[in-house]
């Protein structure tokens, strides 16, 4: 009977992993609609809204912002009165940036709100990687935004809508204003977003 039991464990066990290379073979690879939205630059314009209160800060967006990109790394944050707004860091790479051989040849990492990349050979110039790869201090409008951006994982694909902010705490003392670029670096180059929509268009494995 230890026998019969031994070999039908075994049997199962087979059949499991057949499931799960049957699963992982039939995933879908993003289609080419989703891997050229992350060759667009980021699209920014004019704000369509004015300064508002939310918890206890005063946001007042300096422009509409739209982003499809790849997400190269993504850091959960704590402490701090920016963990208060901003949850988590998205670090975003598009055009050249979101593709995979490219972005496996770069050791990137975050930590304390900054995102870090390392590379021996340059896969594409220093400043391409720079100017379409950003690290994003994302503030989610409400729990359902939240729960989308506290999902996205390396490689993922994501579409973010809102504002790029200026945060002021209310009575003073305390302020965080996003940049307005793409193309500067060091302190201060991070984007600050209201996020007011987020999709994750596809799920890396």
């Amino acid at each position: 009977m230890s026998e019969l039991k031994t070999a039908f464990k075994i049997v199962l066990m087979i059949f499991v992993a057949l499931v799960v290379m049957r699963s992982c073979q039939n995933k879908p690879l993003p289609s080419s609609q989703q891997l050229s939205a992350t060759q667009s630059d980021p699209l920014q314009s004019a704000p369509s809204k004015k300064a508002f209160s939310f918890k206890d800060y005063t946001i007042t967006p300096l422009a509409d912002f739209e982003i499809t990109a790849k997400v190269l790394s993504s850091e959960r944050y704590y402490i701090g009165r920016e963990s208060d707004l901003s949850p988590v860091d998205l670090a975003l790479g598009w055009g050249r940036m979101a593709d995979n051989e490219v972005i496996k040849a770069i050791n990137i990492s975050q930590s304390g709100r900054w995102y870090h990349w390392e590379v021996h050979d340059l896969p594409i110039p220093r400043r391409e990687i720079e100017t379409h790869s950003a690290n994003m201090h994302m503030i989610p409008q409400d729990d359902r935004i939240k729960s989308i951006l506290l999902r996205a994982e390396k490689g993922d694909i994501i579409t973010i809508k809102g504002a790029l902010v200026r945060i002021d705490a209310k009575g003073g003392g305390w302020r965080w204003k996003s940049s307005l670029s793409r193309n500067d670096t060091g302190g201060g180059a991070c984007e600050v977003i209201f996020v007011e929509d987020a999709q994750i268009e596809y799920f890396e494995d």
